[in-house]
């Protein structure tokens, strides 16, 4: 994963890490504060030539939405494609903001809804989902899934149900009996990308519960062009709706989620269920890499 560019089409891209307070931990993401000069094809190569999972662009909001410089448009290119939503690269794009106009509420129109996000005076941004929904799994689409993984059935946590949780992208979950399980993951790339291409999945989101409320995850991201995700906001938000529609946590609950320790990365997502309230909130800190 490439840190630096000297491109001069990507001069404005600021990088920040998300979900980390250490420019070496965390999931890297490109932030450009104005792409109204950039069709999609210039951000694209910008996002391939940073080689961070996601770069968001940033534009002028539609009309009517939010105070004049506290909302926006907001879109995500991977290395390869659009990204529908990305939670770690709006949280770095937030704090990114919050440094240049102060903290407080920003609104992001995204390609699946209006994202709101707040900024505290620590700089640790808590963004709110669209409303979740989840899907059933075929029994031939997991058994594909874990082929490509090259896990058996027995890897698997029986009470933890096969679903396709979605808060803004789709993500097959899949739970670990094990930590040692969850630790080591040498998966088939091309056999896994083809087959999350087939289901419009964003990542599978690998997960080993710790205790009650404290999770650790893993998201593969052959899709974007990037073998591993080091901090995925929009999977945690997948996975904490997931939790509470499977009875897995409580209708309110505080969740903690380690990420990238095993890529040498370490990230901490926060995630928050509000009785009463569908959507979820993933909150965690962002830094600049110098």
């Amino acid at each position: 994963m490439k840190t630096q560019t000297n491109s001069p089409a990507t001069g404005d891209v600021l990088r920040y890490t998300a979900f980390s307070s250490d420019p070496s931990g965390g999931n890297p993401a490109g932030v450009v504060l104005d792409a109204s000069a950039l069709d999609d094809s210039a951000r694209l190569a910008i996002a391939a030539e940073l080689g961070y999972s996601e770069t968001a662009f940033l534009t002028a909001p539609p009309e009517g939405l939010g105070e004049p410089g506290r909302a926006f448009t907001l879109r995500f290119f991977s290395p390869l494609a659009e990204v529908s939503f990305c939670g770690h690269a709006t949280v770095a794009t937030a704090v990114a903001l919050a440094e240049r106009r102060g903290p407080g509420e920003f609104l992001f129109a995204t390609p699946v809804g209006t994202v709101p996000v707040e900024v505290d005076a620590q700089l640790r941004a808590t963004l709110t989902s669209v409303d979740p929904h989840m899907e059933d799994v075929p029994a031939e689409t997991l058994t594909e899934a874990l082929a490509a993984l090259d896990w058996r059935a027995t890897d698997l946590d029986p009470t933890f149900p096969i679903r396709i949780a979605y808060a803004g992208a789709r993500h097959l979950i899949l739970a670990a009996a094990t930590r040692q399980r969850l630790s080591h993951l040498d998966y088939d790339f091309d056999r896994l990308a083809t087959l999350m291409r087939a289901h419009d999945l964003t990542t599978v989101q690998l997960v080993w519960r710790e205790s009650g409320t404290v999770f650790h995850v893993r998201d593969p991201f052959p899709v974007g062009g990037v073998v591993e995700d080091p901090a995925t906001g929009a999977a945690a938000a997948a996975l904490g709706a997931y939790l509470r529609e499977h009875g897995l946590v409580g209708a309110a609950a505080r969740l903690t989620l380690h990420q990238g320790a095993d890529m040498g990365r370490p990230g901490l997502l926060g995630v928050e269920l509000r009785e009463g309230d569908r959507r979820v909130r993933v909150s965690g800190t962002a830094t600049r890499i110098a």
